[in-house]
């Protein structure tokens, strides 16, 4: 059994493309995936450290997965492993095995032989951070399913204050726009009807002199893919050139995730979010006033250190004004090795946090309605993503989940099916196979 090893996965979407990484290097060096812990002699969680509730969840599992089985090895990847090396290599209760950072994972194979081998008493680890890392030249292992995630860069430069990203993955690089077409049409050749391109800062995408607007035009021109989505970009360098041809082509979605994190001045320069609210604003004009038909969504942090309850107000400002159709709003989370965490006191009281957070949700609720009710009595063409016993449940173009009962069994996930859409609800849309 020492060749079979399980993969667990926390956080963003980056993690999932990283645990199908993860999976290629091991099976092109003769391991062998397996469903379970129980069946492994080897078991990787793949971590992420963006907040507390995160690392809880890893450590929990951790000692869960030794109580069923206390001969397995256990390595501890991603974000987590390099925020938290020193703390997770000397936690005697853990005893972690190994530990491998998101640019150490071709080092994996020898990681986890070194790990097995009871003649080497040293717990192997590495956590090295790359200038030059893309594992361009390594496909991964992409299940079955409707989306394809798809990393054109990895790191970031932004240096947000509550972020532990540059300290984690390292600084930005980007794959050339050849190596990411070939895996594009690789994934169109088994049957994928969309790709996410991911990246810290997709905007921040450059390869010699390729940028993002390259990159989206070749793969929207280049391949048969029906539907392209990309996240997250930063609302600092957000060029009308891309959003003009986001509008031109129909198969790039018209969805655009802009993270706001904040809506006051004084709390945007503290996050080192290098914005303001008028120029936010102003962009969100600009993406409307471009793209019509466009779904926005965004990141929210509530309680950031020393926000006030009229700080506060100036988010939740943003958000009236803006109506985003869905928000991803959270509670301040302190981060180990942060700015935030060396610089800012953690003040901004639990209650006052959990009032903040719940202020926006309410007002959040209201706003997907309405932006979901523009759908109904639309037909619409609906990306089947799973099927709940006689329910097809899939997105349309802006996101949104469609639920729809199954008409037929012909209908298979990954599937674009035309829909009706009937009704709608803050969380979703409710629709009927369009009979043609």
């Amino acid at each position: 059994m020492k060749n079979q090893i399980y993969i667990e996965t926390y956080g963003c979407q980056m993690n999932t493309y990283d645990s199908d990484l993860v999976q290629s290097i091991l099976i092109n060096h003769g391991f062998q995936m397996v469903d379970s812990p129980n069946q492994a002699s080897v078991a990787l969680l793949n971590t992420c450290s963006i907040r507390e509730n995160a690392n809880n969840k890893v450590l929990n599992r951790v000692h869960e997965i030794k109580r069923v089985s206390s001969d397995i090895k256990i390595g501890i990847l991603g974000c987590m492993a390099t925020n938290f090396k020193t703390e997770l290599l000397d936690n005697k209760r853990l005893n972690i095995d190994l530990i491998a950072g998101p640019d150490s994972y071709q080092a994996l194979p020898s990681l986890i032989n070194d790990a097995i081998d009871a003649q080497i008493q040293e717990k192997p680890f590495d956590v090295t951070l790359s200038e030059f890392e893309t594992y361009e030249s390594i496909y991964p292992a992409q299940k079955d399913g409707a989306n394809a995630w798809v990393a054109i860069m990895r790191g970031c430069n932004n240096f947000c204050t509550f972020c532990v990203v540059p300290y984690t993955r390292g600084r930005e690089r980007s794959r050339s726009i050849s190596s990411i077409l070939d895996e594009v049409k690789l994934l169109e050749d088994q049957g994928f009807k969309q790709v996410t391109l991911l990246g810290q800062n997709v905007n921040s995408y450059r390869f010699g002199n390729d940028t993002f607007i390259d990159l989206l035009d070749q793969i929207s021109s280049k391949t048969s893919i029906k539907r392209i989505r990309f996240t997250s970009p930063h609302p600092k360098d957000f060029p009308i050139e891309l959003l003009q041809l986001i509008n031109d082509r129909p198969n790039i979605c018209k969805q655009i995730h802009v993270p706001l994190q904040s809506g006051n001045d004084r709390i945007l320069k503290k996050m080192n979010r290098s914005y303001t609210q008028v120029e936010f604003l102003s962009l969100i004009d600009t993406i409307k006033s471009t793209i019509p038909t466009v779904a926005l969504s965004t990141d929210i942090i509530v309680g950031f250190p020393t926000e006030t309850h009229d700080e506060f107000l100036d988010t939740k400002h943003v958000c009236e004004t803006v109506m985003f159709d869905h928000a991803f709003i959270f509670k301040y989370s302190e981060r180990p090795n942060t700015r935030a965490a060396l610089k800012f006191p953690d003040d901004v009281s639990a209650d006052d946090k959990t009032e903040r957070i719940m202020a926006l949700i309410e007002m959040q609720k209201s706003h997907s309605k309405i932006k979901n009710s523009q759908w109904v009595h639309q037909k619409q063409d609906i990306l089947i993503e799973r099927i709940d016993d006689h329910q097809l449940v899939g997105r349309n173009d802006a996101n949104v989940l469609v639920y729809c009962p199954k008409s037929n069994d012909l209908i298979q996930v990954g599937d674009l099916v035309p829909c009706m859409i009937q009704s709608a609800t803050p969380h979703g849309l409710k629709a009927c196979v369009h009979q043609q």
